[in-house]
């Protein structure tokens, strides 16, 4: 019997000593190793990428903390994953071994192209008179992490109201440090029916008799890319364009080329500065994005177009509380030249320089700013595991995330030409408000329903496919 109590007091104590290490909150840690797991397609130096910390090193608890938190952020916005977890388990207390754990979306995505031409829903159900004829359709194939590596594959014909052809390749490293990327893309388009100028602070379409092809478009870019730190991106875009137009066109608005020829043919060259610190970048909720851009067109052939535009995006989130945040945005376009060929033309009203409450409307020019307000209350934050229904693991969890907002933009465009037709909202201060919902879902799909008034005194139901900001 003694000899039996002393063998039950043995294996309780081993049974003890290996028990989960729960030490109190240590003032530094070192990290030993970092083991990722659910990554089957992923390569792990993609995930490794994203890492602040390394192994080998003692960090002070409290940054430690913080540097995982937002690491774990990082690597959700590579878009790879649904979910991504980092957890430090305690050898001791002073030593920790890191566990990545992320579950991988669905890559290879194919797809029915079904969207409308118009430059949003709005324009289409009100300004167009919901008319069918106004729709693309066609097949688009998306490969969101080629071999493994978060490379992106696109492609898509169309047919409808602009038939189109899309090739995309992107890598974002090609080299061992992972800093420098490469991307191509070539595209070609042609319309029936196409806006030809504006008026009454909207487009004007024209579609001739014969309904014929209006207009081709050849495109082609390469793009080169430099990550230096985690959040700074820098780019730099060469690229060639073509546009055919009908000498129908020309008939209907003599300036639509300015140069009087029906081709419209130039290389251009732009740089971006891009510095994206959101924590959900389909719907952010914290952090900001800053973004410039300059683009040269006509760098080896400046006939046909010799111009110079300046883009700026500056969004800012706060997270006010657990239920509250508060989203802020500018945008600014500046054209040099006072007059652009019409394929150029920017204004309030293109995306995404939207003011709400203008939706239908257009307010073109060459200079221009916007700055949006979002007040959010977070009403539905829920997830459903519908495993038993799915048997792809990649869709077996659904988020459903609704937001309460209320919203206040404001802007103007300035016009040099002073067209009198369009004189009713350039050069003037204009504002919109209203209140709206707002639904985040699986894959970051976000549908916004929005009522918005305007200082002109109307008022609509808007609905929209993404954040506003």
């Amino acid at each position: 019997m003694i000899a039996l109590l002393v063998s039950l007091g043995e294996i309780k104590a081993q049974d003890t000593s290996l028990s989960p290490v729960n030490p109190s909150t240590p003032d530094s840690v070192k990290v030993n190793n970092i083991f990722i797991i659910g990554n089957e397609k992923t390569q792990k130096s993609i995930i490794l990428r994203e890492l602040d910390f390394t192994t080998d090193f003692v960090y002070d608890w409290d940054t430690f903390m913080g540097i995982i938190k937002a690491d774990q952020q990082k690597i959700y916005n590579l878009r790879l994953f649904t979910e991504v977890e980092i957890t430090p388990l305690f050898m001791n207390d002073r030593e920790v071994e890191i566990l990545i754990s992320v579950k991988e979306r669905w890559y290879v995505i194919p797809s029915v192209i079904f969207q409308l031409a118009d430059r949003n829903f709005s324009e289409w159900w009100t300004n167009q008179g919901r008319d069918w004829s106004r729709v693309n359709y066609g097949v688009k194939i998306n490969h969101s992490n080629v071999g493994g590596r978060n490379e992106k594959l696109r492609f898509s014909g169309q047919l409808g109201f602009t038939k189109g052809l899309d090739i995309l390749y992107s890598k974002p490293y090609i080299d061992k440090k992972q800093k420098h990327g490469l991307a191509v893309q070539l595209t070609y388009a042609d319309q029936k029916t196409i806006p030809i100028r504006s008026a009454e602070n909207r487009q004007v379409f024209y579609t001739n008799e014969t309904e014929s092809v209006l207009r081709k478009n050849f495109a082609t870019a390469i793009r080169y890319s430099y990550r230096r730190t985690f959040y700074n991106y820098h780019f730099v875009t060469l690229g060639y364009n073509k546009t055919w137009v009908s000498p129908d066109v020309l008939v209907e608005n003599p300036e639509y080329f300015q140069h009087g020829d029906n081709e419209l043919k130039y290389a251009y060259l732009q740089y971006s500065f891009r510095h994206d610190n959101r924590n959900v970048a389909a719907y952010a909720t914290k952090g900001e994005l800053l973004q410039f851009t300059a683009t040269k067109y006509g760098i080896f052939y400046t006939k046909d177009l010799d111009e110079v535009e300046l883009n700026l995006v500056a969004n800012k989130y706060f997270t006010l509380s657990d239920r509250f945040h508060y989203a802020a945005g500018l945008t600014g376009v500046w054209f040099l030249s006072p007059q652009q060929p019409y394929t150029l033309v920017r204004g309030i009203g293109y995306s995404p320089n939207f003011i709400r409450g203008y939706e239908l409307n257009v307010i073109e020019g060459q200079q221009l700013y916007v700055q949006k307000n979002s007040l959010r209350y977070k009403l539905v934050d829920l997830s459903f595991d519908i495993s038993r229904f799915m048997p792809l693991e990649q869709f077996s969890t659904v988020p459903f995330k609704v937001y309460l907002s209320g919203n206040f933009d404001h802007g103007s465009v300035t016009d040099r030409n002073n067209i009198p037709e369009n004189a009713r909202l350039t050069n003037k201060y204009l504002f919109g408000y209203g209140a709206g919902v707002d639904v985040v879902a699986i894959y970051d799909m976000v549908l916004r329903f929005e009522y918005s008034l305007n200082n002109q005194g109307e008022g609509n139901f808007f609905f929209n496919f993404r954040a506003p900001f």
